[in-house]
């Protein structure tokens, strides 16, 4: 028999906020409260409260006005998340993000351990597609994943590297898709560009301590990209 799966918590937050709007309690057309605010009234995180907020934009719940804030966009949309969605894996992007922190740091520090020269010469591969998509004006995403799981093939470890497949095919979710409309621009992808290259230069001379922290500054600073670029958005 299968058990079900447990509501993520983002999803639980979202519906807090949708049964608000049915209630009443935020009218069509209001602008929600702060983040900070809100997050205190619900007694969650920020973090997870940016997710819900996200899940709830994605199903035309609510609007993001630039500058201006979260609004309230229709109690009863057409729109639906998991119809929206082209991934199985219903994970938030923030909490990706984190549980990323924790599996490719070490998957980095493997990965200077064992990598062979084929292994390398893929991520040298890897990162140079991200610099070509790049320079095209183009959202680098695939040679970006390529670099990860290039990495991640190097740990020698096929557990790990399933784990951290799984959560680039999170990125195929409508939530990820949302928050890169924020987060995706040249300037952060140049950042997020010479991240990678701290990091192929640690494992290509193979300083385990010297991958697994140019990873973790890596994740930490794509993290909080994420992050500031849906605060910059709804401030």
């Amino acid at each position: 028999m299968k058990l079900a799966e447990p509501q993520r918590l983002y999803r639980r937050i979202a519906e807090r906020i949708r049964g608000g709007v049915l209630r009443g309690e935020w009218p069509v057309g209001t602008r929600l409260p702060p983040e900070r605010d809100l997050s205190l009234a619900l007694g969650v995180t920020s973090p997870s409260l940016r997710e819900a907020l996200i899940a709830l934009e994605v199903e035309g719940i609510v609007e993001v006005r630039t500058g201006s804030g979260v609004y309230v966009r229709a109690a009863h949309p057409a729109g639906n998340l998991s119809a929206s969605t082209n991934s199985d894996v219903d994970w938030g992007p923030l909490e990706v993000m984190r549980a990323r922190q924790v599996i490719e740091v070490e998957v980095a520090a493997m990965a200077a351990a064992n990598a062979r020269k084929s292994e390398i010469a893929l991520m040298h591969a890897s990162l140079q597609m991200m610099r070509e998509e790049a320079a095209n004006g183009e959202v680098p995403r695939h040679g970006d994943e390529a670099f990860h799981l290039a990495v991640a093939r190097a740990c020698g470890n096929d557990v790990l590297f399933d784990m951290v497949q799984r959560t680039w095919m999170a990125r195929d979710g409508a939530l990820f898709e949302r928050l890169g409309d924020y987060f995706e621009n040249p300037p952060a992808w140049k950042k997020a560009i010479d991240e990678h290259e701290v990091v192929l230069r640690a494992i290509e001379v193979h300083d385990v301590s010297g991958a697994r922290r140019a990873m973790q500054t890596h994740l930490r600073n794509a993290t909080k990209r994420y992050s500031a670029s849906w605060k910059l958005s709804t401030a």
